[in-house]
């Protein structure tokens, strides 16, 4: 580590109050010595508001991150948010700090009121440091040349493009073929990714800690389309069949495109590098999850209508 610290800064990118908070966070670092990066898309929107920083060389911007010169990202928005600065900071493993600024934000550590926490925390290193597995995600042609490539932190969904058509898939898990749907598409999706769309699609929830790898038939015309939970070493095919598919799209993360000519594969296995999230304490999944759902622990009626169940009961 270099004898400058340096903290990475991810903004929503039209929220009034994600650069209020980051602006304030930034600010009380640099007056602890600690320098703070952004994005140069970023730059002008932070540069405005912190004038000070820029002219003290106490700010700066990079389009990338290298290990051991950054130690952290904080990320001040929602999940999208964080997907976003896991682009920046996935391949060198930097890890990465969400203050929600978003609606559910369940990667998130703690909430914009909390920053003066936030920054004795950063300053003092007091965080641990999480592991989530990834995705590495390609796609072959017909003639079997790799045409694109990603990672995923949530899921990697394969679609169809038009309303009209049902894609035409066979699903092989471990290089056999287990299942042939006509759909509207297929998710592979982690354990950070089960509480996201698999969730909406009628996946399982899965504590981010299992190491295992989702699969999510969407809408498929099938006696057997359920979910299934995989080995995290497995691999899944998804072959688009000729004649009946139609075209597809493929999204990682709702954030990076490919389009799918019918022919083509789709294979999706564990990534080369763990999402590292920072943790400020060892809070439970099962209570992250009770409050960003919020779920009834107490039942829908109530104490009184438990009250009123056990009077009946009598």
């Amino acid at each position: 580590m270099a004898d400058t610290r340096r903290i990475a800064v991810m903004i929503h990118p039209i929220r009034a109050d994600a650069l209020d908070t980051a602006a304030d966070f930034m600010t009380r670092v640099s007056e602890r010595g600690v320098d703070t990066v952004v994005l140069p898309e970023q730059w002008e929107l932070v540069a405005d508001a912190l004038p000070d920083l820029v002219e003290a060389h106490r700010l700066r911007a990079s389009a990338t991150l290298a290990a051991g010169d950054v130690e952290l990202v904080v990320v001040f928005g929602g999940d999208g948010t964080i997907l976003r600065a896991a682009e920046w900071a996935y391949e060198p493993e930097v890890p990465l700090l969400g203050v929600n600024l978003g609606h559910v934000g369940f990667m998130a550590e703690l909430e914009a009121s909390e920053v003066a926490n936030l920054v004795n925390h950063v300053l003092d290193r007091s965080y641990v440091v999480e592991e989530r597995l990834t995705l590495s995600v390609n796609v072959r042609d017909s003639s079997g040349d790799e045409v694109w490539s990603s990672f995923a932190i949530n899921e990697a969904s394969l679609e169809k493009a038009a309303r009209e058509r049902m894609l035409e898939v066979l699903v092989h898990i471990d290089h056999r073929p287990i299942s042939r749907w006509g759909c509207d598409g297929v998710l592979v999706s982690t354990p950070t990714g089960s509480t996201a769309y698999a969730f909406s699609a009628g996946g399982p929830v899965m504590w981010p800690d299992v190491e295992a790898i989702e699969l999510v038939p969407l809408s498929a015309h099938a006696l057997f389309a359920r979910s299934m939970v995989l080995s995290p070493n497995s691999t899944v095919d998804i072959d688009i069949l000729l004649p009946n598919a139609g075209r597809a799209v493929l999204w990682c993360d709702g954030r990076r495109s490919v389009d799918i000519e019918p022919g083509a594969r789709v294979s999706v296995a564990r990534g080369a590098h763990p999402l590292l999230l920072a943790r400020l304490t060892e809070q439970p999944f099962t209570t992250r999850l009770v409050k960003k759902f919020n779920l009834q622990i107490d039942g829908w009626r109530g104490e009184t209508g438990r009250q009123a169940a056990g009077e009946q009961r009598e």
